[in-house]
């Protein structure tokens, strides 16, 4: 695996919106310094839902945005879906809560899924994106900094999948916002997202 593309995005208004958005993000040149906050230059404008330690960088696999580019009819660039990076050979429905990824000095450790809200449908031009995006389970990756540094596109990426629970991103996003009682222990048995694992504790 290598990082395909390294992507940060800027504040802006999307058409018929009122309020700021950091969602769109394209892939720049060079290294960034990444930290427990994320990628440094990247804007995160609704810290309630987006950013944080628990959610500072999010991943998008190659072979996901692939499909999506197909199913879309369109080519996809790089940061289109909000990604900070993309990752060749990786496919988002093979990812469970707790794997890293180890790029050089950085190591990142999945948290939760992406969950899809309006505006990534009207960044999308799509009304119909959410239902979409849910239907096909195959959700970006949030993940947090276990240990900072440098990425840059170009570097290898290694992938370690969590020894322990395995709960992959889809059943995450299925489960999201009404976890079943009977999974708590499942989910408690990961590294899961810091609020999650506070409402279910």
């Amino acid at each position: 695996m290598k990082i395909l593309a390294v992507c940060i995005g800027q504040a802006r208004k999307l058409p018929g919106k009122n309020t700021k958005t950091g969602i769109a993000k394209a892939a720049v040149t060079g290294p960034v310094m990444v930290d427990a906050e994320g990628l440094v230059g990247d804007a995160i404008i609704n810290r309630k839902h987006h950013g944080g330690p628990e959610q500072a960088v999010y991943i998008e696999g190659a072979e996901t945005l692939a499909w999506w580019a197909q199913e879309l009819g369109r080519p996809l660039e790089p940061g289109t879906f909000g990604e900070n990076l993309v990752i060749s050979g990786l496919d988002n429905r093979d990812v469970a809560i707790g794997d890293r990824f180890t790029i050089g000095d950085v190591v990142l450790e999945a948290t939760s899924a992406r969950s899809p809200c309006a505006t990534f449908a009207a960044h999308m031009g799509d009304p119909l994106m959410v239902k979409r995006y849910l239907r096909a389970e195959r959700p970006g990756i949030y993940t947090r900094v276990i240990a900072g540094g440098m990425l840059e596109a170009g570097q290898s990426v290694t992938y370690t999948p969590f020894a322990g629970e395995r709960i992959g991103m889809a059943e995450f996003m299925d489960d999201y916002g009404r976890i079943p009682p009977e999974k708590f222990a499942r989910y408690l048995a990961t590294p899961v997202n810091a609020k999650i694992r506070a409402k279910i504790s």
